[in-house]
């Protein structure tokens, strides 16, 4: 596996990274709306009684949503980000914004570092949702104040003398803003494809 040149590229600008997970934050919606759909389908058939109409239906068992649920949503987001950037430094969302994510040597992720990075992520908002929580009490606040702290890990990278974000710094990696790289057009490989014929 040959490694990216870090001197020759840029680190990436927080609004590009934000408007990457805003894209890959799609994806991840989607298949946690799967997981959640199979997962409750298994939990009401192996749990609970089912009933006839609406009068009767139940929620699923505090435990299997703690111990069953929960891990599987965690696992379906490692696993998401862990396996783009075991594969090819880059999510989907990533590559649409030319994004690369490598360790501190220039080579792509382990799954050790894939995890380290994110739980890295998730410190700040995870802090700031706690200290939300205690202030404001309600959901809704705490949501606000996960935000808040997700978006302190980029805005970070504008007052860092190396533009590198709170993940970064924790998890040693590092997200590069690739070159761009000039594409054959549709119609001149048309063209060309006559051409060698």
């Amino acid at each position: 596996m040959k490694p990216v040149v870090v001197d020759e590229l840029s680190i990436a600008k927080p609004f590009e990274r934000v408007i990457a997970i805003v894209y890959d934050g799609m994806l991840i919606l989607a298949l946690l709306f799967l997981v959640g759909t199979v997962l409750t389908v298994i939990g009401t058939l192996l749990t609970m009684q089912t009933g006839t109409d609406s009068a009767q239906a139940q929620s699923l068992p505090t435990w299997y949503q703690n111990f069953i649920m929960t891990p599987s949503f965690i696992l379906t987001l490692v696993g998401f980000y862990g396996l783009f950037w075991r594969r090819g430094g880059q999510t989907l969302g990533m590559q649409t914004w030319r994004l690369k994510t490598v360790n501190n040597t220039g080579h792509l992720l382990t799954w050790g570092q894939s995890f380290k990075r994110i739980l890295a992520a998730c410190l700040m908002p995870l802090l700031c949702g706690i200290i939300g929580s205690l202030i404001g009490g309600s959901r809704a606040v705490l949501l606000l104040s996960a935000f808040f702290g997700l978006m302190f890990n980029y805005l970070f990278c504008l007052f860092n003398s190396r533009g590198l974000a709170v993940q970064d710094m924790i998890s040693n990696t590092i997200t590069l803003k690739m070159p761009k790289v000039a594409q054959e057009g549709l119609w001149s490989g048309f063209r060309n494809r006559k051409k060698n014929k």
